[in-house]
């Protein structure tokens, strides 16, 4: 038996299922259209004029999360090799946490969280 048709198989049925969930929800689903549901919903904000401008903070705090929230898959997984590296292992982390401070003291003083 070859090792990939269990991942084929889970991968079809989901893809099925995905299909099939959304067709029933397209074809089945309630629609009675209106004026306000065509309309797009920017974060709650009313819509103003013909272009209103969002603020890039939103998307600048949200790329920030990212990144920091990166940095713990990376301790997650050093921590569970942390035996095996030995003192390279704690070399090397102590580099990345001074990347990573170094990094979040750039956006502090470039006022990067700051919500003006």
């Amino acid at each position: 038996m070859n090792p990939y048709l269990p991942v084929l198989i889970v991968l079809l049925l989901g893809v099925g299922l995905g299909g099939i969930l959304s067709g029933l929800a397209h074809f089945a689903g309630p629609r009675k259209p209106n004026r306000i549901k065509s309309e797009p919903y920017e974060c709650g904000v009313p819509i103003v004029g013909e272009r209103d401008k969002m603020s890039v903070k939103f998307y600048l705090t949200a790329i920030l999360f990212i990144l920091f929230d990166i940095e713990t898959v990376f301790l997650y997984l050093w921590a569970m090799t942390f035996r095996e590296l030995g003192w390279f292992g704690i070399g090397e982390i102590v580099v990345f946490l001074a990347v990573l401070f170094a990094g979040y003291v750039y956006v502090v003083k470039r006022g990067a969280l700051e919500w003006d």
